[in-house]
């Protein structure tokens, strides 16, 4: 309804000044830069988008019998931070990897970006415990969304051939607060193990 009121007062308003012997006073400086910016957008659109390199989903994995516990800890006895314990862990295809709710207030989540290429991840709720079976090879980087800028994250190095195929891309990835040195200690660590 507000579209079609303003857009008949406009026309009304132009009528009445082409009635009147007027002219809309023209800005030349105003039509220039917008027909640049129409250039522009053309053009824009006229470039083809380099093709986006599609990547198949991972399947999830069958599980092997092999579970690594990952506590969640409000005070870690050595920094007196709240952590993942241990902060790193080495795994294969099909281990368990089980996020135990030692203290409250805390759950795990994945990093969707610092995740193999097709790898679907978790989200865990708090105070509740999260298994996940690793279906790939690579680094998978996590935090506890309420803690994460604490420093509460972690990485799972899952061993196999491509293991270190999206390290650069991991390390790549910006976190906020203590995460940021959490994840450079981590991810160095986590090199040295696929080495």
């Amino acid at each position: 309804m507000r579209k079609i009121v303003l857009g008949s007062v406009a026309a009304t308003s132009l009528v009445a000044l082409a009635a009147c012997g007027g002219e809309a006073p023209a800005d030349d400086a105003a039509t220039e830069e917008t027909t640049e910016e129409v250039a522009a957008e053309e053009e824009a659109e006229a470039v083809e988008a380099e093709p986006v390199e599609e990547v198949a989903a991972v399947p999830p994995a069958e599980a092997n019998g092999t579970v690594i516990e990952i506590q969640m800890l409000t005070r870690d006895p050595e920094t007196g931070r709240q952590v993942f314990s241990p902060g790193v862990v080495v795994a294969q295809v099909g281990d368990t990897i089980r996020f135990v709710a030692t203290n409250p207030t805390h759950q795990a989540e994945s990093i969707p970006e610092m995740l193999p290429a097709g790898v679907t991840g978790w989200e865990g709720q708090i105070n509740e415990e999260v298994e996940y079976v690793v279906p790939a090879p690579g680094i998978y980087g996590y935090k506890c969304a309420p803690h994460y800028a604490a420093g509460m994250v972690g990485v799972i190095v899952v061993q196999g051939e491509g293991a270190g195929d999206n390290l650069e891309a991991a390390k790549a990835v910006r976190h906020i607060g203590i995460a940021t040195t959490a994840f450079e200690e981590y991810l160095a660590e986590a090199e040295t193990m696929l080495n």
